[in-house]
């Protein structure tokens, strides 16, 4: 029976770590599940004046409403969403209570880039973000205007405008864009899929181990 101990040791605490992993994923998605709620609460708050100088972490989501007029200047961002296929956000520069700020009106499809965007006054409803969508992959924006990552620095510079968006939810009297809100369905939330894999090693671990040892207990035949 020596020769058990260690196999027996090994099945057990090899399943008792792949399970606390389960475990602690399910505590992870419990923890990010509570962050989400936060974050869909805080976008859905009342809209309020953009701060004087808005803040990238407490202002985070923080639900504005604002007056004004578009410049005329625009920017495209490459874009494929479920339910409109592939085509562009629109990014203007947006002049609002003497301010130039960088205004995301929503999404046009790829025969639209050109497509008169409102020449009046507009009351845009949104949230202030801080898109961190730009890597060592993206490539660089083309001279025509068309970018491939929002960028609220570069384009901030390129527009001359204060370094943060108002994404729109809502745009009166009317836009030709389709909005596209902030919401969570972009933050990943994987935690439950990662659970079920470390439970379902640690069920493999503890099935080949109890195979191994049968296998060892079974008088060999001669």
């Amino acid at each position: 029976m020596r020769k058990l101990i260690f196999p027996i040791l090994l099945a057990l605490s090899g399943t008792a770590i792949l399970i606390s992993l389960g475990v602690w994923q399910i505590q992870r998605l419990q923890w990010k599940t509570a962050i989400l709620a936060q974050i869909e609460t805080e976008i859905a708050a009342p809209p309020v004046a953009i701060p004087a100088t808005p803040d990238p972490a407490a202002d985070r989501y923080l639900p504005v409403t604002a007056t004004g007029t578009l410049t005329g200047d625009v920017l495209h961002v490459l874009v494929s969403t479920e339910e409109n296929g592939a085509g562009y956000r629109t990014v203007s520069a947006f002049e609002t209570d003497g301010r130039r700020v960088l205004l995301d009106l929503g999404f046009v499809g790829f025969g639209d880039r050109d497509i008169a965007l409102p020449a009046g006054e507009i009351t845009v409803t949104g949230n202030l973000l801080w898109p961190d969508e730009v890597d060592g992959f993206t490539p660089d924006p083309e001279p025509t205007g068309l970018w491939f990552a929002r960028d609220a620095d570069a384009m901030s510079a390129t527009l001359g405008t204060e370094p943060f968006f108002i994404v729109a939810r809502d745009i009166q009297p009317g836009s030709p864009t389709v909005p596209m809100p902030v919401g969570t369905s972009g933050i990943p939330n994987d935690h439950l899929s990662y659970a079920v894999t470390w439970f379902l090693l640690a069920l493999g671990w503890l099935a080949m181990s109890g195979l191994f040892i049968f296998r060892t207990l079974r008088p060999k035949e001669h």
